[in-house]
């Protein structure tokens, strides 16, 4: 006589775990019930669940394999893919997403954005019946993804690019041997003063942005500011100096006169050289007839042989005082208005890093002088001894006896 299969438990022991299992999972449970239960279990299960007898026999056949599938369903099922339909749809695609075909002017889709929608509609009018959903699926196929352009071609190298770099790691730690001076300088951007928007984001109450001015002209009264900035890499300290006009080879020259006086003196007390890595353009240029003059006249003020090592051109970003210092300013006062010179200097002075960055900043209020000619006699005067090596980039110009 055969027993009859009470059907309640397991009907209770199904019911208990379906919510939380998927088709497959639910036929995994149903045909272990049926495999417990012996002879008559698929028709008990069957009874106890509504589950239909074939799909708990396909459970029993998935628990006998050695290697179990993850596939919730066996292959081939569902819709075919919208490539095996139209075999060309691939290929037409990647066609109008290859890079050369933007301002190709044979190209449909010359001068527009390759996002989804446009490219559908491109793939409509060539007798391909996609939706830009499908498009956008396709594209993860290609393996493309909406990018912006990466900044890493500097343009113009010289044919010494990389040699500088170690000749001024040569010099900085020689002068960090001996105790003597070392600092990097340069200028920060132009920052319109005023009630206007700084790039980035704060922290405000929900849906309370602050509201700033529509354009971004310049305020006559409150003008611009050039932050000079100087960065101690061996006492990981900054000074930077906010002038009111113009980045002129004065106002370097000024902020470093002003770094010396306010923080260099007391920690280089036996200096006897100081040595400034800049940058190849701007009010510091190598070129820059100017820039030798003005070292000159501080040298001669704070009584010190000035090292000029200047970093190769189109190379600022590798510059210490770029990623040491500027970026935590950019950062500290990133997403609030810069309406005031005050507030520029507070936010500078008040920067801070993880490391300790101690950052002092002033306003200096002189106005420079621009347009200045610097004849062959006043550069002849300047005590300028060339390096070896690349004497343009790197020199010393000494105090006059």
């Amino acid at each position: 006589m055969v027993a009859v299969i009470d059907v309640e438990p397991i009907r209770e022991r199904f019911l208990t775990v379906a919510p939380f299992l998927d088709e497959r999972g639910r036929r995994l449970v149903a045909a272990a019930e049926a495999f417990a239960a012996g002879y008559g279990g698929i028709a008990a299960v069957a009874m106890a669940t509504g589950i239909a007898p074939s799909t708990i026999g396909r459970g029993l056949q998935e628990l006998a394999w050695e290697e179990p599938s993850e596939r919730v369903r066996r292959p081939g099922a569902g819709r075919k893919t919208a490539v095996s339909k139209d075999p060309t749809l691939l290929r037409d695609l990647e066609a109008l997403v290859e890079p050369t075909t933007r301002g190709d002017p044979q190209s449909p889709l010359r001068w527009t954005c390759k996002s989804p929608r446009p490219l559908a509609k491109e793939l409509q009018r060539q007798g391909h019946p996609v939706s830009y959903r499908t498009v956008a699926t396709l594209r993860q196929t290609l393996e493309d993804s909406l990018q912006a352009p990466r900044k890493t071609r500097e343009g113009a190298s010289h044919p010494d690019r990389h040699a500088p770099f170690a000749h001024i790691n040569q010099q900085v730690r020689a002068f960090q041997r001996r105790g003597q001076p070392v600092i990097s300088v340069e200028a920060k951007k132009q920052e319109v003063v005023g009630n206007f928007k700084n790039g980035g984001r704060e922290g405000q109450p929900q849906g309370s942005p602050t509201p700033v001015r529509t354009h971004d002209f310049e305020d006559k009264k409150l003008g611009k500011v050039v932050p000079y900035g100087v960065y101690d890499p061996t006492h990981h300290a900054g000074w930077v100096r906010v002038g009111l006009d113009h980045d002129t080879a004065y106002l370097a020259t000024e902020t470093i006169r002003r770094w010396w006086q306010e923080m260099g003196r007391q920690v280089y007390p036996k200096a006897e050289a100081l040595l400034v890595t800049a940058g190849a353009g701007g009010s510091h240029s190598s070129r820059s007839r100017w820039w030798k003059v003005a070292v000159q006249e501080l040298a001669a003020r704070i009584r010190l042989r000035i090292a000029v090592c200047h970093l190769p051109p189109s190379t600022r970003k590798w510059h210490k005082i770029e990623h040491r210092m500027f970026c935590h300013i950019t950062n500290n006062w990133r997403g609030r208005p810069l309406i005031s010179r005050s507030v520029i200097v507070n936010f500078i002075g008040n920067t801070k890093t993880k490391t300790g960055l101690p950052i002092k900043a002033a306003l200096d209020r002189n106005f420079y002088d621009i347009g200045l000619k610097v004849t062959d006699e006043q550069l002849a005067a300047v005590h300028l001894k060339r390096d070896t090596f690349h004497g343009e980039w790197n020199y010393i110009i000494s105090p006059r006896l």
